[in-house]
């Protein structure tokens, strides 16, 4: 049983009836260039067993009569000589009707397929690929189905027309479906009727897809995204138990008076890049000219560069060399200037030294005759002290004469004494003469300390001054000594 529905020149889908042995074939390699994804297998299996086992059993009773009718009739011979073979018989057939059964009921199932297992005709379950038995004698396998090959599948479309209404000579669309429900594509399509339900959805999706494009941009269909045709056939053949895995466009045909145009607008494009190349060349030609004269400029710019870097490495090596001349001038007239100042600080110093010495010598000498002056003044007043005259008055009473010698006489014998006890007298005149002389020297020195501390004043306010000058001549870069 073969029935191919599409006869063009794209893919056709049916269902073959072939025996379990030819199923594999089928299955991967189609019937007569058709797809097959559903087989229906030959069922050989049949009750040609139950002859056998009934049989048996006739040979089992007959038998089972022959013995019975040996035991009532008195051991006769005959019945019991049949009754021995008749019971092997009917064991034998009853065996071999047994393993008949056993044999017809194990179907083996191919990887990758599926089989549709009905009882009474009514479908029960889906078994997969291996080895099955079935005891039932009215259980069989009706359909075996392809459920995990990616079934290809070619459908081209004529006559599809573009967004200008310009009717495509052809647009192939290719895609890949797999089964993934067995019992709903039996049961509900079938494989002949998908046949016609894929190629009218793909040739209504693909007729979409060209309304959308101009005629100019038809071949931009060739390997564009088509995922959101694949979603919308996978919406329409769900319901199935069929998924669409992949698709695309292949292949676009336009018709023959537009291939002609595009030629020409080929050949065109075709002159029109010769040109184009022509033109570049030329202007790389020019391109190249122009280059190696920059080259060239920049060759002798760079020459006369390096000339002037030269010309003014040299004149900055003169400037240098004159600078350092200047310096060198410059720092001899420094130093010449310092050498001088510092002679002219030394004379300064020096004379400053000497005015102070002058000066200490000048205070000490006079504080010295000063306070030697004051030193004899005060031995000449204490020698001229102890050498004076002491007037010695005796006084007596007026009217006394007689008395007067006598007095005379005791004073004559007293005045040695007095004299001899007035000495020490003497020394403490002298002792005050001594102290008055001690504070005259003390005087004298204060008045000494008091000139000296005045001359350290000057000689201090004169270095001072001399400093500030010299700081002056400094900052006015005059250097030392100049004046």
């Amino acid at each position: 049983m073969s029935q191919p529905v599409n006869t063009g020149s794209g893919s056709s889908i049916k269902e073959s009836l072939a025996s379990w042995g030819d199923l594999a074939g089928l299955l991967r390699g189609g019937d007569q260039g058709a797809l097959v994804p559903v087989v229906i297998p030959r069922d050989t299996r049949g009750l040609r067993w139950t002859v056998l086992l009934w049989f048996g059993l006739f040979a089992l009773c007959s038998a089972l009569m022959m013995a019975v009718n040996a035991a009532i009739g008195g051991g006769v011979v005959g019945y019991t000589l049949l009754a021995v073979p008749t019971l092997l018989v009917g064991l034998l057939s009853i065996v071999g009707a047994g393993l008949w059964w056993w044999r017809g009921s194990i179907i083996e199932i191919e990887e990758g397929t599926h089989g549709i297992l009905t009882r009474y005709g009514a479908i029960v379950r889906a078994i997969g690929p291996g080895r099955h038995y079935l005891w039932h004698p009215w259980s069989r396998v009706d359909f075996v189905v392809d459920t995990r090959t990616e079934i290809p599948y070619t459908a081209p479309v004529l006559a599809c027309p573009t967004r200008e209404n310009v009717p495509l000579k052809s647009i192939e669309f290719f895609l890949k479906f797999q089964i993934i429900d067995p019992i709903r594509f039996v049961t509900i399509i079938g494989a002949s009727n998908f046949d016609l339900v894929l190629s009218s959805a793909v040739q209504d999706a693909i007729r979409q897809r060209s309304r959308l494009v101009n005629t100019e941009s038809a071949y931009d269909l060739r390997g564009s995204n088509v995922e959101d045709m694949r979603r919308l056939l996978n919406s329409q053949l769900e319901k199935y138990g069929v998924r669409i895995t992949g698709c695309n466009i292949p292949d676009v045909q336009l018709p023959n008076q537009y291939q002609q145009h595009l030629a020409t607008r080929e050949r065109v494009a075709k002159e029109l890049v010769a040109y184009e190349q022509e033109w570049e060349l030329t202007r790389k030609r020019r391109i190249d000219t122009l280059l190696m004269d920059i080259e060239r400029s920049k060759k002798t710019r760079d020459a006369k560069i390096v000339e002037v870097n030269a010309a003014l490495n040299k004149a900055r090596k003169d400037v240098a060399q004159m600078l350092e001349e200047q310096e060198t001038e410059a720092q001899r007239v420094r130093y010449e200037i310092e050498t001088r100042g510092r002679a002219d600080l030394v004379a300064a110093e020096n004379e400053a030294k000497a005015q102070q010495r002058l000066a200490t010598a000048y205070r000490d000498n006079r504080a010295v005759l000063e306070y030697e002056l004051a030193r004899r003044r005060l031995d000449v007043g204490a020698a001229l002290a102890e050498r004076a005259p002491r007037p010695v008055v005796v006084q007596t009473e007026a009217g006394s004469g007689d008395s007067s010698a006598l007095s005379t006489l005791l004073t004559a014998q007293l005045l040695p004494q007095v004299l001899n006890g007035a000495a020490p007298g003497s020394r403490g005149v002298s002792a005050a003469a001594s102290a008055g002389a001690q504070e005259m020297a003390e005087s004298a020195q204060g008045a000494i300390a008091a000139a000296a501390e005045r001359q350290q004043h000057m000689a201090d306010e004169y270095q001072r001054q001399q400093d500030v000058a010299m700081r002056q001549q400094f900052e006015r870069g005059e250097g030392y000594g100049r004046r």
